[in-house]
């Protein structure tokens, strides 16, 4: 098994290797192969188990995208992620369950229910990858981002509730909108305590290679501490996430450097496997399904019907709460207006606007499904308590594999052309991010002139005292300097202060909401760099 695994993330590396050197989605095109290939005489079949899939796979995935994710923007997006994640999830379940019940011979209500939350939560990975290379605007990408990171837990919720009730087992909590409550409240509490704890811990360690140790054991310990307690374990690894990547600052930059190129490297990884194991399982589920008695031509036209039901279910709640949510913030605005002095004193910005229609339109057809679909069907128990089948078992697996690889084929193939065909283009994000670019550089100007004053005001060694008025005055002018030489040693232990002073700055505009996260984050990862190089030279000099 081991050795499959490794030929097969061998294999889909030099896949997307080739794919980025021709500007195709690697993920997809990972995908494709894997299916044809699954045809191919002799190729032994990679089966894994759920809880491998979802304790080994996903929690490292997610605490990824969660640690390298702006909470600010997250927050700022909370409505529309919430409305999308959670809301949608249940609304998706209980359309697709219908079209189910109604289609697959021998599928009772109850089974169909399990099937929708099988089906339920789209998977964003391959949509962010191709978004983040069309250049999607950030607004999308948020919400997109957002979603992705709390669906599986809404959709996991019902499913574990679903399966209790057709297997006669029983569930934590029988209620599901309180079992979702607890599930979300106690994770999302253990994640935050896990994420301290650990940065608690990096601190005292101040060893780059033991710090990035620990962010490995932090997404597994947050999913399977959240697990035991039958909590949601996905929203204790997001929680976490957002945790250590808020509080990464804290650490020193090799820690910060080390951990951002291993975590690349691991969701570079994790990415081309998921989507060649997803791919590899077409033959095998389709002679699953034929041995089981199903008819493989009624399966895929229940599956067509059920990809329908799906992508239309998602088109109509994105536009339908779109329409009310550009009434409420309109209502919003208007209330503003008429209350600035209050507005003032609360210090309460007005909510962001909500997307355009080609905006949602991008955010509408995103709906592929992922490995947490392929990994919630393969979880369903073989029997129920009574020792009978489990009703509709591979009849839910068979269709919940060929909606997937409909998403990915229909969905993931024509999103690139879609995006180019519809221009979006944010002048009013651009304009943001640029203004908050020109803040952050006027903030850290700023620290720079304090850190120098500071420093001369206390400094009495005269080549030291030069070197610093020199500095100065090189950055009263913003120019580079080129023709005076000085002691390295001393120039780059200044530049050190410098940028301690420019990070502590920053900080604090990031936490009074005067800076964008993002932007914070990406003037960091760039003095991150700096002050590396800086430390290269001094080695250097010594």
């Amino acid at each position: 098994m081991l050795a499959h695994i490794l030929v097969v993330i061998i294999v889909a590396i030099v896949i997307t290797g080739l794919a980025e050197r021709r500007n195709v989605q690697p993920a997809l095109l990972v995908a494709i192969i894997g299916l044809v290939a699954s045809f191919v005489p002799g190729i032994p079949r990679l089966e894994l188990a759920p809880e491998v899939i979802l304790g080994v796979f996903l929690p490292p995935m997610l605490f990824s995208a969660a640690s390298d994710f702006s909470f600010a923007s997250f927050a700022k997006r909370l409505g529309s992620i919430v409305n999308l994640g959670v809301f949608m999830v249940f609304a998706s379940a209980a359309l697709v369950g219908l079209v189910a019940a109604i289609l697959v011979p021998g599928l009772g209500p109850a089974s169909a229910i399990v099937l929708g939350a099988v089906l339920a939560p789209p998977d964003a990975v391959a949509a962010i990858a191709i978004g983040r290379q069309a250049g999607l605007p950030a607004a999308v990408m948020t919400v997109l981002k957002g979603e992705s990171l709390i669906n599986d837990a809404a959709a996991l919720t019902l499913f574990t509730v679903a399966v209790a009730s057709v297997a006669g087992t029983h569930a934590f909590i029988a209620n599901t909108p309180l079992y979702f409550l607890y599930a979300a409240v106690v994770g999302i509490i253990i994640g935050v305590v896990i994420g301290q704890l650990a940065q608690l811990g990096r601190r005292k360690l101040a060893n780059p290679s033991l710090a990035t140790a620990v962010s490995v054991i932090v997404p597994f310990a947050a999913y399977l501490a959240a697990e035991e307690v039958h909590a949601s374990g996905v929203l204790a690894v997001v929680a976490a996430g957002f945790a250590l990547g808020h509080l990464a600052a804290e650490s020193g930059y090799a820690e910060r450097i080390q951990e951002r190129n291993f975590w690349r490297t691991i969701d570079t990884l994790l990415e081309t496997f998921v989507f060649a194991y997803i791919g590899l399982q077409l033959r095998f589920v389709i002679t699953d399904a034929s041995a089981a008695g199903y008819d493989i031509g009624e399966l895929l036209v229940a599956a067509g019907a059920i990809f329908v039901a799906a992508t239309l279910v998602r088109f109509a709640w994105v536009f339908g709460t779109a329409l009310f949510g550009r009434w409420r913030h309109n209502a919003i605005a208007r209330r503003f207006a008429q209350s600035d002095a209050a507005r003032a004193r609360r210090n309460r910005p007005l909510p962001p606007p909500p997307l355009a229609w080609k905006e949602n339109l991008v955010v509408a057809w995103t709906g592929m499904r992922g490995v947490v679909t392929l990994a919630a069907a393969a979880g369903i128990p073989a029997v129920t308590v009574t020792g009978e089948d489990f009703p509709g078992r591979n009849a839910i697996l068979a269709i919940a594999f060929f909606v997937t690889i409909a998403t990915l084929v229909v969905q993931g193939l024509s999103l690139p052309w879609l995006i180019r065909s519809l221009k979006l283009e944010d002048a009013r994000d651009r304009e943001f991010i640029a203004a908050q670019q020109e803040l952050a550089r006027q903030l850290s100007d700023e620290a720079d002139r304090q850190t120098l004053e500071a420093y001369l005001a206390t400094e009495l060694d005269p080549e030291v005292r030069r070197v610093t008025e020199f500095m100065a005055k090189r950055l009263a002018a913003r120019r580079v300097q080129t023709e005076q030489e000085f002691d390295p040693s001393t120039s780059i232990a200044l530049g050190a202060m410098l940028l301690e002073g420019r990070r502590t700055r920053l900080l604090a505009a990031r936490d009074s909401r005067e800076l964008d996260d993002t932007v914070v984050r990406d003037t960091l990862e760039r003095m991150d760099i700096e002050q590396a190089f800086m430390q290269t030279l001094s080695t250097q000099a010594r």
